[in-house]
């Protein structure tokens, strides 16, 4: 499905008239002949392009909590659905109009509230999956109230990463910046104040050759550092949504991090499938769902696969019973013996998931601590270092004045 801006002209009793509206059709012939249903003439058709301002605000914690929480007020008295669709009447910003347009195209269109958030493309997959799993169970607002705490988790812990990652990389700027412009005039003082004495000048050359490697090693590394994770930052806010692309696989071979993001993608989708569960929803469509969690390949792939073992006569405990799990979550599992047992364990292993995504948070932020004061050692270190070899050039100026002197 996608949002089309539809400039077209239709007759009327005046004449021909240009109109423009916004249609949510998955094909350009769909437009065309939804267009031609009502008696009009396309002119152009583009697909609808949000400006920077709009995907930011679409984006932001606040903007998807305020819109879940107007949902939630309104669902008291009438629907979902109908709660999304007064929430969008009742909206007058043009921008957030606009933000909105897809989901009201949605809705106009019979799709259901689900639908409608998911044209939004403002939410992560967990976040859907716990709606969805809400409204297979026919429990969508009890599951708003999760929702609304997954996304203010998720934005706390990316707020503490920020915070670190930010104070990290000024202290590293500030020494990168001191070395970048200081090396030049440093070393070329070294190499124009050099030693006379052929076997000190040797050793000279040598240290302040090594000093010049090691300042230029640190400079570089550091520029290179700051240049992926700014790209890695931007990928992730431009490409999220998606299933997979490269820098997300990239990051993903980082020991630590690649398991800190396994560990949120089971939280979510175990979470989500225990929720469904409990809403008495056939196991074959919790598996589905449960993959649509999350964006990581080896949690979509263990839901496919269970489902698929499903499917070919297996037992339930042994079709979940299977790698990426830990040790203790696979024997958790092989005790089941119905599903009210097994939305237990679901919830069981969320929980386990979520406690373990924290701890590895912590680590990853004591990590890059450690990682930076490692830096700033050898950074200081060898600032330090460089005042040796100044000694050596100053003795022998020294040397040669007092030479000069006793001549």
């Amino acid at each position: 499905m996608q949002q089309w801006i539809v400039e077209y002209t239709i007759d009327t009793p005046a004449g021909a008239k240009m109109m423009v509206e916004s249609y949510y059709l998955p094909t350009v012939s769909d437009v065309r002949n939804e267009i031609s249903k009502r008696g009009g003439y396309v002119l152009t058709i583009r697909p609808h392009e949000r400006s920077s301002i709009e995907r930011w605000l679409a984006r932001s914690s606040w903007w998807q909590v305020q819109l879940l929480r107007g949902i939630q007020f309104r669902s008291t008295v009438t629907s979902p659905g109908v709660a999304l669709w007064r929430l969008i009447q009742s909206e007058t910003n043009p921008r957030r109009q606009n933000i909105l347009s897809p989901a009201r195209e949605a809705l106009s269109r019979g799709l259901g509230v689900i639908d409608a958030l998911k044209a939004l493309q403002i939410f992560d997959h967990g976040t859907i999956a716990i709606l969805s799993a809400s409204e297979r169970s026919n429990r969508l607002i009890e599951g708003i109230p999760h929702a609304i705490q997954s996304i203010t988790q998720k934005r706390k812990n990316r707020r503490a990463i920020v915070g670190t990652m930010s104070w990290i990389g000024f202290d590293i700027l500030t020494i990168v910046q001191g070395m970048f412009w200081g090396k030049g005039k440093i070393i070329g003082w070294f190499r124009n104040n050099a030693p006379t004495d052929p076997e000190t000048l040797e050793h000279y050359n040598m240290v302040v050759g090594r000093l010049e490697s090691l300042w230029t090693f640190l400079t570089w590394l550091a520029v290179a550092m700051m240049f992926f994770l700014v790209w890695a930052i931007f990928s992730f806010w431009h490409n999220r949504g998606k299933r997979d692309w490269p820098t997300a696989r990239i990051v993903r071979r980082i020991p630590l991090i690649g398991a800190y993001m396994r560990d949120l993608g089971f939280a979510d989708s175990t979470s989500a499938a225990g929720r469904m569960l409990r809403g008495n929803v056939p196991i074959a469509d919790v598996l589905d769902q449960a993959s649509e969690a999350s964006t990581l390949p080896d949690v979509m792939k263990y839901w496919l696969e269970a489902r698929e073992f499903l499917s070919r006569g297996v037992g339930l405990g042994a079709a979940l019973d299977r790698y990426p799990l830990t040790k203790s979550e696979r024997m958790e599992l092989a005790s089941i013996s119905d599903l009210d047992q097994v939305a237990t364990v679901m919830d069981s292993i969320s929980e386990m998931r979520g406690q373990a995504a924290k701890t590895k948070h912590s680590l990853i932020v004591w990590l890059a601590f450690g990682l930076s004061g490692i830096y700033l050692v050898i950074a200081f270190g060898s600032a330090i270092f460089a005042l040796t070899v100044m000694n050596m050039s100053l003795d022998n100026m020294m040397s040669g004045l007092m030479e000069g002197g006793g001549m």
